[in-house]
């Protein structure tokens, strides 16, 4: 540009300097701009050098005439223009950009030998966290850290939290978290940041399924007396996971607990009547023939009829032809909540 007005300056004495525009300072004059403007600028997302210098630099100048700002404003529209691609910048930019995208154990191995840490907020990772690695973060800091924890997630989380950890403790937090009101926002940002850096320390899990629910994945597609000689088997080892892997279970006989009575007809819909009468009649168990009349009762009376017709008619029925459609019915309803268009009842909301 061959000519550019000068800037009015603060000078000695409280008088006017002129001097020519810095880069810095057209920088300064295009924020102050889109300020003017209206325009949401992300300057939080710069680095804090640059946040202070460009606050320094606003508060220091007063004014400038309408042909710098027209001159400032036309180069900076030159410049973008100019622009054909742009890039993250460092290595920080381009692992978030490169989120999802790569492998995260790369991921995780590229920040360590860089020395970055994830960017963002680290309350909106913590927050975003389930609920029980969040009980375990809460269990493993002090008191005071706890407090601070649960006042900055969301509430619905926090009570979850609390409502899972002993009495003692529990109560120790409550009263904590009326204390944190002289707590700086600095000190909250650098616990958030302590916490970020134990998540990201954590190597990454190679498998997304609690244990429980791998195992009951497993048993679903195993037939009856392979499922109950390896659970029995699994209660003297460990009582409680077994308890847990059942509970992971879906099997006919668990269908009136964990299906909604209204999703009935949707099932009698994708199931072929054949399979349908196959699997009740061979429902010889307390909890099958319980299943049995669950889905003869709550679908249209004129189908339970001639299903009930059809399964009388069927006789004794072999034990692999029973478990076949009854594994028909179990993938049927499988289908329908892979795609949303219903959902299973939690068994220990029914429990309760």
């Amino acid at each position: 540009m061959s000519h550019m007005p000068a800037l009015a300056l603060p000078g000695p004495g409280g008088g006017r300097r002129k001097g020519p525009l810095s880069r810095r300072a057209k920088a300064a004059i295009i924020v102050q701009f889109l300020l003017n403007e209206g325009a949401d600028v992300p300057l939080a997302s710069l680095p804090e050098e640059h946040q202070t210098e460009l606050t320094i630099l606003l508060g220091n100048m007063r004014y400038i005439d309408r042909e710098t700002l027209n001159a400032v404003v036309l180069e900076f529209s030159e410049e973008l223009e100019k622009v054909g691609l742009s890039f993250p910048g460092d290595m920080a930019g381009a692992l978030s950009a490169l989120d999802g995208k790569i492998n995260p154990r790369t991921a995780l191995r590229l920040r360590k030998e860089a020395g970055v840490r994830q960017t963002g907020d680290p309350w909106d990772r913590i927050n975003a966290l389930p609920v029980e690695r969040i009980e375990d973060l809460v269990k493993s800091e002090s008191i005071e850290i706890a407090a601070v924890m649960l006042s900055k997630i969301d509430v619905a989380k926090a009570a979850q939290v609390l409502a899972s950890l002993p009495g003692d403790k529990a109560r120790r937090i409550s009263y904590a978290v009326s204390m944190t009101t002289g707590v700086t926002p600095d000190a909250v940002d650098r616990i958030g940041l302590s916490l970020a850096a134990q998540i990201d320390a954590e190597p990454p899990r190679a498998f997304t399924a609690k244990p429980n629910e791998r195992l009951g994945a497993i048993l679903n597609y195993s037939n009856s007396a392979v499922r109950d000689e390896l659970l029995q088997g699994l209660e003297e080892e460990d009582a409680e996971f077994a308890e847990a892997v059942r509970r992971s279970i879906f099997t006919f006989a668990n269908i009136p607990e964990r299906l909604n009575a209204i999703d009935v007809p949707k099932i009698t819909r994708d199931v072929d009547p054949d399979l349908l009468a196959t699997a009740i009649a061979a429902a010889d168990t307390e909890e099958e023939r319980r299943t049995a009349d669950f889905l003869l009762s709550n679908m249209s009376k004129r189908m339970a009829e001639n299903i009930r017709e059809e399964a009388d008619n069927k006789g004794t029925v072999k034990p692999k032809v029973g478990e076949k459609a009854m594994s028909a019915v179990i993938n049927a309803i499988r289908d329908l909540v892979n795609v949303g268009e219903i959902e299973l009842l939690n068994p220990d909301d029914v429990d309760d």
